[in-house]
């Protein structure tokens, strides 16, 4: 089992993993099971990078009995569809065609009746694909406080914690706009678990998030100062209860809507689990709940490379590690990479010199970061080809170590989203 034949098995791992995660499977098996011929219309509505695929599968299924659709997606992020419009935006930072296209959304469901049903794709993305900023706030602040917050090193829930309360569709308001219709959510899961107020910041889903909760976050990260004085001024009203909160769990709006999760990244980490099973490896699923700092995370998953290659704990080579969840980075340097690629370069630092073992880790949707990479794989002999690595950490500039090398795992779009995957593979020593 050579280092290339590893390298060659955590793609193919990765890619088993993808197919798992196949958002249009997912919506297709859900609505197949349901009869519609109840509503007068029906409107196809949403957001996220699998929001393509996601609305093709419902045209598959739905055909002629959907009135109109409109689903924002990422730029490139497309699939061919007939009766569902489809309008690219920007993300991570939200943009104007997002706000334009959120308009337009909240549009329909709020002209949808009560013998009418809104069905609602939500994948990952949404909270930035779905800008629709509150009273006051322009998008330009938006951006500036989305900025700020991806910057600080905030988790997922903190970031979305800030969204939800300076918009006027996050945080169960779309499913308030498209009352006394019926809602109904269809939800692919990027968010550790699998929390319906948490995925796309919860747009028809009861939010269990407050303005004090999101002041929190703006003082935990001490950005309370740096956000702009519109974020900073709405925040505080709610936090004094001058302005209403967001719709919480007793509100009767939600006895029309349900909200169900239809993929997640369990499911991927399960089919890439039998594929590296397949191959011949020992395999172990350790979580699928990784969250915290990206480099500590990589140096505990490098722990276990050594472990496994030294004692044959806690399971012997052929040996197959796989992880899921979602890291964050706290950007000290103006490089260029994402979550991933620093996850697998902290790793190689970690496991230098160790003869058969390989850390890859990507994201399922395709896109690490600012980058058109997914991630990046490394070995124990990676670090020989370039003794610069931690100059390049220290920048946060991943992407710039591994292009040379030919590391970077490029996928392009995948129309899916359900977090990432890393995978420790340690070969059998001859």
């Amino acid at each position: 089992m050579t280092t290339r034949t590893l390298r060659r098995h955590a793609l193919a791992i990765f890619r088993a993993a993808l197919a798992a995660a196949d958002p249009a499977d997912a919506v297709a098996r859900h609505l197949e099971r349901r009869s519609f011929a109840r509503f007068r219309n029906i409107y196809l509505i949403g957001a996220g990078k699998a929001g393509a695929s996601m609305a093709q599968a419902a045209e598959r299924v739905l055909g002629r009995q959907i009135t109109a659709g409109l689903i924002n997606v990422k730029d490139g992020h497309l699939a061919k569809l007939r009766r569902i419009e489809l309008n690219q935006c920007g993300h991570p930072v939200p943009d104007e065609r997002g706000v334009a296209g959120a308009e337009r959304i909240a549009q329909i469901a709020e002209g949808a009746g009560p013998a009418d049903l809104v069905i609602c794709l939500i994948s990952g993305g949404a909270s930035a694909l779905l800008p629709l900023p509150a009273a006051g706030i322009t998008l330009q602040e938006k951006q500036a406080a989305t900025r700020l917050l991806l910057a600080s090193g905030a988790t997922i829930h903190e970031i979305n914690a800030v969204r939800k309360h300076i918009s006027r569709i996050k945080g169960g308001q779309l499913a308030r706009l498209a009352a006394p219709a019926r809602v109904e959510s269809l939800l692919l899961s990027d968010v550790i678990g699998d929390n319906l107020d948490v995925i796309g910041s919860g747009p028809t889903a009861p939010d269990a998030s407050t303005f004090a909760a999101a002041g929190a976050v703006l003082d935990r990260y001490q950005i309370r100062p740096r956000v702009p004085a519109s974020v900073r001024h709405r925040i505080e009203q709610g936090e004094r209860y001058e302005i209403p909160e967001t719709p919480k769990p007793a509100d009767p709006l939600f006895s029309r809507v349900r909200n169900t999760v239809v993929g997640g990244n369990r499911l991927a980490l399960d089919a890439a689990a039998r594929a590296a099973r397949q191959l011949g490896y020992r395999t172990l699923i350790l979580s699928s709940t990784i969250q915290g700092e990206t480099r500590e995370i990589a140096r505990m998953h490098a722990a276990i490379a050594r472990e496994i290659a030294g004692a044959g704990r806690p399971i012997r080579p052929p040996a197959c590690i796989i992880t899921g969840g979602e890291t964050t980075v706290t950007i000290q340097g103006d490089g260029l990479g994402g979550r991933n690629q620093e996850f697998t370069l902290a790793a190689a630092l970690e496991i230098a010199g160790l003869d058969r073992v390989v850390v890859f880790s990507a994201g399922t949707d395709g896109t690490d970061g600012p980058t058109d990479a997914a991630g990046a794989i490394a070995d124990g002999r990676t670090l020989a080809r370039d003794t610069e690595a931690r100059l390049y950490l220290d920048r946060n500039d991943s992407y710039h170590y591994f292009q040379p090398l030919g590391d970077l795992v490029i996928t392009g779009p995948t129309n899916t989203n359900v977090m990432d995957i890393h995978l420790i593979l340690v070969g059998s020593q001859e």
